[in-house]
C-alpha cells in the first residue's frame, strides 16, 4: 500500500512541473549537475578494479538491490527538485557513471520512465571507468551534435574523464545552446596532480573560446572541478563563475573536515545575463555530522560500511533565461 501511495504521489508530481513546464511563456531553462560517486552497476563485466570491487561479489557487495535503491533514490532527488524549482531540469550533468547502463535504468526503471529524458554518453579513456554523461528533456530541447572532447597533456590524451559538449536546439528551434559537462582530476597525489588539473582547465577554456569563436555565444559549461572557485586558473575560462559569489559566502557542495566546500559549479558565457545557481540540500539525503554538527550528504558508503545514500557531493542547479 505504501508504495502505491508513493507510486501515486510521484506521478502527480511528474505532471504537474511537467504542466508546468509547457504552460510557462517565459524562455527559461532549468539545469542540475550532480556527482553521483562510484555509479556502477552490478555486474562485474569489464577490467576495472574499481568495477570488479563494485559488483554482486565484490568487495563492496554492491547488489542488485542496493544498486536499484541508488538508481530509486537519484530518481526521487531531481522529482524532489524539480517541486523546489518550478519544473524538471531540462539538462542534468551528471559525474562518475560507469556506463551507459546505469542511465538506461535510471531514466526507464524509476519514476522518470514518465517523463521524456534521453541520454547522451560516451566511454572515457579514465582507469576506474567512470563518465561524465547528460540527460535532456526532448520536449524542451533537440539533440544537434555531441561528442567527448579529449584533455591533453605533453604526454598526449589525459586517462581521465573526457568533458562531454552537446549543442542544442529549443524545441521552437530559435535558440542555440551549448553544453560543457566537465569532472576534472582531483587533488590526490599533491603537487604531482597539479598539471593534470591545469591541463582539464586549459582545455575547457580552449574549447569555451573556439565555441564563442563560431558563433555558440549561449554557453553553459558545469562540473565537478575538483577545487574551489577561487582557483586563479579558472581565470582563463572566457566564462563567468556563478560559483565563485556562493564560494565567498560559505557556501559548498562537499563537507571535508567540517567545512563545506564549493567545487561543484556552473560557467555561463556573457550572453546569458540572467543566471541563477542554487546548491540542493535535499532532506533526505542529508545525515547528522556526529563529529562536526549540523548535517552531510549521506554517501552510499563510509568506507566499507553501507549507508545507502547517493554521494558525497550535492547536487547544483542553474535557472538560465535564454533572452
Amino acid at each position: 500500500m505504501r508504495k502505491r501511495l508513493y507510486s501515486i504521489l510521484l506521478l502527480a508530481l511528474i505532471q504537474a512541473v511537467q504542466g508546468f513546464t509547457q504552460n510557462a511563456e517565459a524562455p527559461e531553462l532549468r539545469m542540475m549537475f550532480w556527482n553521483l560517486e562510484n555509479y556502477f552497476d552490478y555486474r562485474n563485466d569489464s577490467t576495472s578494479t574499481s568495477d570488479a570491487e563494485f559488483s554482486s561479489r565484490g568487495a563492496r557487495h554492491w547488489t542488485k538491490r542496493r544498486f536499484y535503491a541508488k538508481t530509486n533514490a537519484v530518481a526521487k532527488a531531481i522529482l524532489w527538485a524539480a517541486g523546489q524549482n518550478g519544473g524538471l531540469p531540462d539538462v542534468v550533468g551528471v559525474a562518475e557513471v560507469e556506463n551507459a547502463f546505469v542511465l538506461r535504468r535510471l531514466v526507464q526503471a524509476t519514476a522518470l520512465h514518465k517523463t521524456d529524458y534521453r541520454i547522451v554518453h560516451f566511454d572515457s579513456p579514465d582507469p576506474r571507468g567512470i563518465d561524465v554523461a547528460l540527460l535532456y528533456r526532448s520536449s524542451r530541447l533537440r539533440l544537434l551534435e555531441a561528442r567527448p572532447c579529449h584533455i591533453y597533456t605533453e604526454h598526449g590524451v589525459l586517462p581521465g574523464r573526457d568533458i562531454l559538449l552537446c549543442r542544442f536546439a529549443t524545441a521552437e528551434g530559435e535558440q542555440e545552446l551549448t553544453v560543457l559537462v566537465n569532472h576534472h582530476p582531483s587533488k590526490y597525489g599533491g603537487a604531482a596532480a597539479e598539471p593534470r588539473r591545469a591541463a582539464a582547465i586549459g582545455r575547457l577554456a580552449h574549447l569555451a573560446d573556439s565555441l564563442l569563436e563560431a558563433g555558440h555565444v549561449r554557453l553553459v559549461a558545469m562540473g565537478d572541478m575538483n577545487d574551489t572557485p577561487d582557483n586563479p586558473l579558472y581565470g582563463r575560462i572566457p566564462l563567468r563563475n556563478l560559483a565563485l559569489e556562493h564560494h565567498r559566502h560559505g557556501e559548498g557542495t562537499i563537507k571535508f573536515d567540517g567545512a563545506w566546500e564549493m567545487i561543484d559549479m556552473f560557467f555561463v558565457s556573457d550572453s546569458l545575463p540572467q543566471a541563477d545557481m542554487s546548491t540542493l540540500r535535499v532532506p533526505f539525503l542529508q545525515a547528522p555530522d556526529a563529529t562536526h554538527g549540523g548535517t552531510k550528504p549521506l554517501r552510499t558508503y563510509s568506507g566499507p560500511r553501507y549507508l545507502g545514500g547517493v554521494s558525497d557531493h550535492c547536487p547544483v542547479w542553474l535557472s538560465v533565461r535564454m533572452g
